[in-house]
């Protein structure tokens, strides 16, 4: 993406790029020293990866575990603070383990820097990882 992408549209590639299940290219959108957190995380569940390489690690098997259909309802909010925006949205699809529904809400809080997302808080609910089938972090917390 070029540096002078608008944060809402490299979010919304970002979400093409998840949909597809090019979790390299949606990797690729990450600043090298980028940041998410997870303030809702359950306990032994990572709440915060530094750096491009920790977020590729943790999305590596994302898709073997979580089969995602759609996103919608996404809602794209500017903030007054350049460069970040507030995003609502649903994640639906499947479970792969259990091939049972996955409908998740989220809220989340994203910057972009140079065409490159350098923080990403995600805001998603700590109940919903305790169905079977949902632990694609390798973290075993149910």
């Amino acid at each position: 993406m070029p540096t002078t992408t608008a944060p809402a549209d490299l979010y919304r590639h970002g979400l093409r790029l998840l949909l597809a299940k090019d979790i390299p290219g949606w990797v690729g959108l990450w600043a090298d020293e980028g940041v998410m957190e997870f303030p809702f995380a359950p306990p032994a569940w990572p709440q915060r990866l530094d750096g491009r390489e920790a977020i590729a690690a943790y999305m590596r098997d994302y898709p073997d575990h979580i089969d995602l259909h759609d996103f919608p309802d996404v809602r794209i909010h500017e903030s007054t603070v350049p460069g970040t925006i507030v995003v609502e949205m649903r994640g639906v699809g499947r479970l792969v383990a259990t091939d049972s529904p996955f409908d998740m809400r989220y809220i989340a809080v994203v910057t972009v820097q140079d065409g490159r997302f350098t923080s990403y808080r995600d805001y998603w609910n700590p109940l919903a990882v305790q169905a079977p089938g949902t632990d694609f972090t390798g973290s075993d917390a149910r």
